[in-house]
């Protein structure tokens, strides 16, 4: 088959606007590239400079002193503390380290579906890996659930230590008579 010079002309000239269509997308592949390890190596500095040193604030300032008092707490009442822990705080720490495994188990599947995605974009883009430094997102993730999970047990056992004055009768208060004067007290019957 032969073709017109016309129709020849026109093939050269489609196919070199295809060439250079090429090399444009392969520029702005390696643009996108270079500016997705700048993110991620921003991602990282903001993490380490904000969310950590707030992590550890919080569990600075929450955390620690709630477990310090459970412990001081638990030493004042050691015969009973033994009791509520068998019959009150286990059941609720299990209960806590039950939800806390299944929401790691979601944030695994979930790091893994972000692990994946990022080898696939990192093959589209045709660029080379960079090395992955400091704390990554599913760690820090992990910490803050560590911390929630940890957070939950200290406040079931202060709740399960705290003092509830108010829930105990004493047994030698005198019986209600309905009048606040005691010289209107009922006489004895006589005999």
């Amino acid at each position: 088959m032969k073709l017109s010079r016309k129709r020849t002309k026109e093939l050269r000239k489609l196919k070199s606007n295809a060439e250079e269509l090429w090399q444009q997308q392969q520029d702005v592949l390696d643009h996108a590239s270079t500016v997705l390890r700048q993110a991620s190596h921003q991602a990282t500095l903001l993490t380490n400079e904000h969310v950590v040193p707030r992590v550890k604030t919080t569990y600075e300032s929450h955390v620690r002193p709630t477990v310090d008092k459970s412990v001081l707490v638990s030493k004042a009442v050691a015969s009973t503390a033994k009791k509520k822990v068998l019959g009150d705080v286990f059941p609720a720490v299990a209960g806590v380290a039950g939800s806390a495994l299944g929401v790691l188990e979601v944030t695994k599947d979930f790091r893994d579906k972000l692990d994946e995605l990022s080898r696939n974009a990192k093959k589209s883009v045709a660029a080379v890996p960079a090395k992955k430094s400091g704390l990554g997102v599913g760690t820090i993730v992990l910490i803050v659930l560590g911390i929630v999970a940890l957070a939950g047990v200290a406040y079931a056992a202060w709740q399960t230590f705290r003092a509830d004055d108010d829930l105990w009768i004493a047994d030698d208060e005198p019986e209600v008579t309905g009048s606040t004067n005691p010289t209107d007290a009922p006489t004895p019957p006589s005999v």
